[in-house]
């Protein structure tokens, strides 16, 4: 019997399903009662300060079940493994067995699970979430209003189905025909530089991680039964001062195209109504394999998809918000108009120690471009503040950008100071307080402009996906439109169900929005779809 808990973002996820699916298809059973289990896997975050005290609170929680209760053996994966591989089995005796991020087949071995036969069933599983444990952790949730291989093209086989093919003209033009690549020159270039180095962490593996699943890889669904995520790619070739992710999942690198359509038609018949491909920049996906608008033409060939109702991505690099991009979110309907453009600031000063670029004159005739080609669209962005030298002016910049822009979701992080970033020895470091504070005030704003958006939405008639009673109240269900994102947007609460007696969690229905609040609304429904 095997106990997961999953932390951090939907990226992580996706790892824990690879690796309960690998344990599944292996013969072993799971649970989600941690007080059951003889194994426990705990899949960790160290994105930021406060991810990676969750992720050793956690683990600490779960090594009391060796402890105090029956469970024989506790594993560690994740990002935590990748930066304190050592300090983990040093520092915590209970920890049989650490996976890295790029090790998840090695789950079979650590778990002392024999590998299933070659000739294994359909790899895709649904399973309800009470099988397993998925906390959103500190990534997803710190900045919101929310509370706490081988590379190849697609080929006609594997599209079939889709309506699209890769030897049409329009795959041409997108270079679907380009020769393959293993990975982008910005990503080896990058690696020259030292962008990837860990010599300053002890412990951690001397080559990046290379790992990526495949359509052939099994999964079990922890997600609810309608909507399910696809990681398009792995690892990240961007130079950002503030970040470590790329020393954390190695170099840039997309799956194969047809890799992604047979999983997601296998989704789609097994259930699935919404799918959201994810990556640490899905907007770069395909550079590697030599197409050009490589996204753009996934989006399209996924949009075919007999029986998708709901397609969305997540994480746009700005610089690479393509008219071909935007024209095909505009052309589906079935593609949510919705887009998430972590700016990380506004102020050109500290968006160039940053080492990313541009600043709010850009920013906003990006948006205004966005706005033109998808007229509906949601934008949703996040900020950093309190990064080293920003001064009371940079964030008055900020302020005004966010005013100017009008986001529908906005995020700000406070800055996590990450021993291996370029930030890290950068002087000028902004009292924590003030950091704070910071963050408050940037929130009291986007609060505002929240709420005077939300007004307008009263009278608005929209398609929901309904996802359950309601966590503050059974006499409650939730929601979700095209325009909020999995978990980390707001919410519509449902209060009157119309002439329907119940409502059933994983249905499209019609419904009207009759009040507005911060970041919320409430609706009542007006039929079944």
């Amino acid at each position: 019997m095997v106990g997961f808990v999953s932390l951090g973002c939907p990226k992580n996820l996706v790892d824990s399903e690879v690796m309960m699916g690998l344990l599944d298809r292996a013969g072993a059973r799971l649970t989600a009662r941690p007080e059951e289990a003889e194994i426990l896997v705990v899949n960790t975050c160290s994105f930021i300060d406060t991810a990676k005290q969750e992720s050793v609170d956690t683990i600490l929680e779960m090594a009391r079940h060796k402890t105090e209760g029956s469970a024989k053996k506790l594993i560690v994966a994740g990002c935590l493994v990748e930066r304190y591989r050592d300090e983990i089995r040093k520092n915590i005796p209970e920890v049989d067995a650490v996976i890295g991020t790029g090790e998840l087949e090695s789950i079979l071995e650590a778990a002392g699970v024999a590998p299933a036969p070659a000739t294994a069933p359909s790899p895709f599983t649904i399973l309800t979430s009470v099988h397993a444990e998925m906390r959103p952790g500190k990534e997803s949730q710190a900045g919101t209003h929310k509370s706490p291989e081988t590379h190849s093209v697609p080929n006609e086989d594997t599209l079939k189905g889709t309506g699209f093919s890769p030897y049409n003209e329009t795959a041409r033009s997108n270079g679907a025909l380009a020769p393959e690549v293993r990975f982008r020159p910005e990503g080896e270039h990058r690696e020259r530089q030292g962008r990837f180095s860990r010599d300053l962490w002890q412990g951690a593996a001397h080559l990046l991680p290379t790992y990526l699943y495949d359509e052939t890889t099994p999964r079990l669904l922890s997600t609810p039964r309608a909507s399910a995520y696809i990681k398009i790619a792995e690892g990240c070739d961007h130079p950002c001062s503030f970040c470590v992710i790329p020393n954390l999942r190695g170099k840039f690198r997309s799956r194969r195209f047809e890799s992604v359509v047979a999983e997601a038609q296998r989704l789609v018949a097994s259930g699935v109504k919404e799918i959201t491909l994810i990556g640490q920049d899905t907007t770069c996906y395909g550079e590697d394999l030599g197409l050009r608008d490589g996204l753009a033409t996934l989006l399209d060939a996924l949009a075919r998809i007999e029986g998708l109702r709901w397609l969305r991505f997540l994480y746009a690099y700005p610089n690479r918000i393509t008219g071909k991009l935007l024209e095909t979110i505009a052309k589906h309907d079935n593609i949510c108009k919705y887009l998430d453009v972590p700016l990380q600031h506004a102020s050109p000063d500290v968006l160039k120690r940053m080492k990313r670029g541009a600043g709010a004159d850009i920013f906003l005739k990006t948006l205004e471009k966005v706005r033109a080609a998808v007229p509906d669209i949601a934008l949703r962005t996040s900020f950093i503040v309190g990064f080293p030298g920003e001064s009371l002016r940079d964030v008055e910049i900020l302020e005004e950008f966010i005013t100017a822009a009008h986001f529908d979701w906005l995020g700000v992080f406070s800055y996590s100071d990450e021993e291996g970033s370029g930030a890290h020895a950068l002087d000028a470091k902004v009292p924590k307080r003030t950091i704070e504070a910071r963050k408050r005030r940037l929130m009291k704003l986007q609060q505002s402009i929240s709420r005077r958006a939300k007004q307008q939405w009263i009278g608005r008639e929209v398609t929901l996906l309904a996802e359950g009673p309601s966590e503050e109240t059974d006499l409650l269900w939730e929601g979700r439109t095209q325009y909020h994102a999995p978990e980390i947007d707001g919410k519509v609460f449902l209060n009157d169900f119309g002439d329907l007696e119940a409502l059933e969690a994983g249905r499209f229905y019609r419904a009207e929005i009759t009040e507005a609040h911060d970041y919320d609304v409430v609706a009542r429904i007006l039929s079944a779809l």
